[in-house]
């Protein structure tokens, strides 16, 4: 609790129990700050926060109403300050490390919470610490509800932050006011482009997070990755590069890759690291290293960064094999680019030659179209067998979205089924021994997205009912 005079220079002296810049989040006694975002002007929602109980708003013009408002210049960055004050600067406490791209943050920012000691997880599998687990409705949190994650996790003595990092997040300008130790990049392909319409926006969006870092803070970029090169041009900030390019200050050398894991090296300067870790393919490489930077320039001792590596448990929902006693492969993996999706079955298909591989995946509804071509020409190149199926549909007609997948494509190794359990179940039924079943796009997510619901569902319970019956 505070009294809004302690959060912004005023003459009101009444108590409030909480600061919120969602209408809908609001509860009685807390102060509504009418922010601005990048599609949406919260000032319009004033009437609805203060019939959920606001005792105050704060706005850059005239509200309408009895209840007490204070008018300042910039509402996006009092909305900072007074978070701040509220949450008595709990976010000094924290060392926070930002990941973005537009693959592989999930697997990286988990890498990174098991390197480091006292390390909290946040990003698409909620926030977990010890036996901390939230829920999240979004990768990326609006601040204020990451500062009150804070204040529950300083009282659990957790010290860093590994967060994921959304290209929306940025875009909507939702953790503006936090400051990063280090923020890492994976790489940049095409996706939400329904949301930035270009890959230029897209870039940009991603590029923002380096103007989030505290002044003598880090970032860490993939010198492979063409998109994020431009980036790295415009750069002022203190940086390290990596990549399997001669010029990366961290260079990849050495790789080899088995359905086992990969082993590989990683020289700076004059030392050379020796990776061994149980993470499957060339694309975990790269996320492999990177969490291995962070960890390294956050001052942890690399003999113990090489060992925690090598003793990684899977990562749920990522290339996550699944073992119900059947004689084939089933593979669950939340792929759901074009990129992602290459980059999985290539590797599948290098490690398991000459196995049949099985593919089952869709296209989420409402989002862009254009990718899905794409997709499903990676699918068709990589796989013997195609199930193309539901993924979060929304409103779409999955058949739509399923011809979008195949194109233009001539031949009769694939089929339609709508409805993903059914497809899963499928898949099952055609795989002989020897084969691997690869399920894409959801992971464990444990919803499916139809029309304004979110109803439940879970590839791995299909499986696990699969088989248990």
């Amino acid at each position: 609790m505070k009294r809004l005079n302690e959060l912004i220079d005023c003459s009101y002296d009444i108590e409030i129990s909480g600061v919120k810049s969602d209408s809908r989040e609001v509860e009685p006694g807390d102060l509504f700050v009418a922010t601005k975002g990048f599609f949406c002007d919260h000032f319009d929602y004033v009437d609805d926060a203060i019939n959920n109980g606001a005792v105050a708003i704060v706005a850059d013009r005239v509200v309408d109403s009895d209840v007490i408002s204070v008018i300042v210049s910039d509402v996006n960055d009092t909305y900072h300050e007074i978070l701040k004050k509220f949450y008595d600067e709990v976010d000094d406490y924290f060392n926070i490390i930002g990941i973005t791209g537009t693959d592989g943050k999930t697997t990286t920012t988990t890498i990174i919470s098991r390197l480091l000691d006292d390390c909290c997880y946040m990003g698409t599998n909620g926030c977990c610490y010890k036996d901390f687990v939230l829920g999240l409705s979004n990768t990326t949190p609006d601040i204020s509800q990451i500062y009150n994650i804070m204040t529950i996790l300083q009282c659990e003595n957790c010290k860093n932050m590994s967060m994921e990092v959304s290209s929306e997040a940025l875009l909507h300008k939702r953790i503006d006011g936090l400051q990063y130790n280090i923020v890492g990049f994976t790489n940049i392909t095409e996706d939400h482009l329904n949301i930035h319409k270009t890959i230029e926006n897209y870039i940009s969006s991603k590029s923002r997070l380096v103007d989030l870092l505290k002044n003598d803070g880090i970032a860490v970029f993939n010198c492979d990755d063409s998109n994020i090169t431009e980036i790295v041009k415009k750069c002022k900030c203190n940086y390290y590069t990596y990549g399997v390019d001669e010029s990366a200050d961290f260079r990849i050398c050495k790789v080899l890759c088995n359905e086992n894991g990969s082993k590989f090296e990683i020289i700076f300067k004059n030392n050379t690291f020796s990776i061994s870790s149980p993470l499957f393919g060339l694309y975990n490489v790269y996320n492999v290293t990177l969490a291995f930077i962070v960890a390294y320039l956050m001052g942890k001792n690399s003999v113990e960064i090489i060992e925690r590596i090598r003793t990684l448990d899977v990562i749920s929902g990522r290339f996550e094999r699944l073992d119900f006693g059947q004689n084939f492969t089933i593979i669950l993996d939340y792929a759901h680019t074009e990129n992602g999706i290459e980059n999985i079955l290539s590797n599948i298909r290098s490690i398991y030659g000459n196995s049949r591989i099985i593919t089952v995946t869709g296209s989420a509804g409402g989002r862009e179209k254009e990718k899905r071509s794409g997709m499903g020409k990676a699918v068709f190149k990589y796989s013997d067998y195609s199930i193309f199926t539901m993924d979060d549909p929304r409103y779409e007609d999955v058949n739509s979205i399923i011809d979008d997948l195949v194109g233009d494509y001539i031949g009769n190794n694939y089929e339609r089924i709508i409805d993903r359990g059914s497809a899963i179940r499928r898949a099952m039924l055609l795989a002989n021994e020897g084969d691997v079943v690869v399920i894409l796009g959801k992971g464990r997510d444990n919803y499916m997205a139809i029309e304004d619901r979110r109803l439940s569902y879970s590839d791995y319970d299909v499986l696990k009912e699969y088989f248990s019956s």
